[in-house]
């Protein structure tokens, strides 16, 4: 199992470069024009039901919203009581407002992972320290967390890697007097949400950060939950503004909680294996060096050149996510969305051509 080593983190990251930059996101390398392999958002959503119900509720904004009915929903989906919901907007609010509410004497980020949970305790002036997996695998070695640790965020599956961690070794983090966040983001990309702790109620200071983004294309809309102990879910709570959810948001997430809806993303799960094996497959012919045992939407790749690779790529009309801005990873790096197989053709052939 790989190994990863904690560094206290300041102006500049181990190895002496500038510090990446923790606010750049995959929308920022998307432009009109471009064929977007950069945000790792479902192709062809949300699906037209979708759409309809959220239309729907449209006609009830004239009143607050009310959350009762989609945090019975999700409590529901997960078989977990109704206190240990909060519903929020987005998975990036779960982080701002855990990074308000917790008062962590040593945080830890285990990374490569998405940006955000990091950028959320700074913000809010709490010291970051970083456990930082090592390539090519990015395997997580629960032994590499300071034991001392009293707040641990890590990402399952992770984004950028791509990579599965198991739920024992998760669940291993836990203990008495840490709070261990689990960013889920991206666990109904996975068939049968494996390795995911989102229903395991009564494991110690365990939340777990879910969206409704990538698989059903709400990134505008701001849809996501937290499960955590009741008391938790409480002070995240009350630190939350008044009626941060929308009624639409709302009522996305009632639907999308629904047997209908969870057969379809789990069918989708499993169409997403075969084309993301085949994306990895073209990408190693092309010569990138393919992160193995991917999970998610989105393949991690390194390149020679890979800045250089991916300003070619935009010069021809495709967007990439540049790797260097996650911790961890440097410009060789490239983050590519998993597309339907005839427009991940348009992708392969252009590298094939450029390389």
């Amino acid at each position: 199992m790989g190994t990863g080593m904690a560094t206290e983190e300041s102006g500049l990251s181990a190895g002496g470069r500038a510090e990446p930059d923790l606010h750049h996101h995959g929308d920022s390398e998307a432009a009109p024009g471009l064929l977007d392999f950069a945000v790792n958002v479902r192709e062809g959503t949300p699906p037209t039901w979708l759409t309809e119900r959220i239309a729907a509720s449209l006609a009830d904004v004239a009143a607050y919203p009310d959350p009762a009915p989609a945090r019975d929903a999700v409590a529901r989906r997960h078989g977990r009581d109704i206190s240990e919901v909060l519903l929020t907007a987005g998975a990036a609010e779960a982080f701002v407002l855990l990074a308000r509410v917790l008062h962590p004497r040593r945080a830890v980020v285990v990374h490569p992972q998405f940006t955000e949970p990091e950028a959320a305790l700074r913000a809010a002036g709490h010291p970051v320290e970083r456990v930082v997996l090592e390539a090519p695998r990015f395997e997580l070695d629960p032994g590499a967390v300071p034991a001392d640790a009293d707040l641990v965020m890590v990402g399952n599956p992770t984004n950028p890697t791509s990579v599965l961690h198991p739920a024992a070794a998760l669940r291993s983090l836990a203990r008495p007097g840490r709070t261990l966040v689990v960013d889920e983001a991206f666990a109904d990309c996975v068939p049968g949400e494996a390795e995911s702790l989102a229903d395991r109620a009564g494991v110690p200071g365990l939340v777990v950060v879910r969206s409704l983004t990538k698989t059903w294309g709400l990134a505008g809309l701001r849809a996501g939950y937290v499960l955590a102990e009741a008391q938790t879910a409480a002070r995240l709570a009350e630190a939350q503004p008044l009626w941060s959810v929308s009624t639409p948001a709302l009522a996305a997430t009632v639907a999308c909680c629904e047997p209908q809806a969870l057969a379809e993303a789990e069918e989708w799960a499993c169409r997403l294996a075969g084309e993301r094996a085949e994306l990895a497959a073209d990408l190693a012919a092309c010569g990138l060096r393919v992160t193995p045992a991917a999970s998610a939407s989105f393949l991690l790749a390194e390149a020679d050149d890979g800045a250089r690779l991916r300003e070619r790529l935009r010069a021809a009309g495709i967007a990439v996510r540049r790797g260097d801005t996650f911790p961890g990873l440097g410009p060789n790096w490239l983050r590519v969305a998993v597309r339907e197989r005839p427009t991940a053709l348009r992708l392969t052939r252009t590298l094939a051509e450029l390389l």
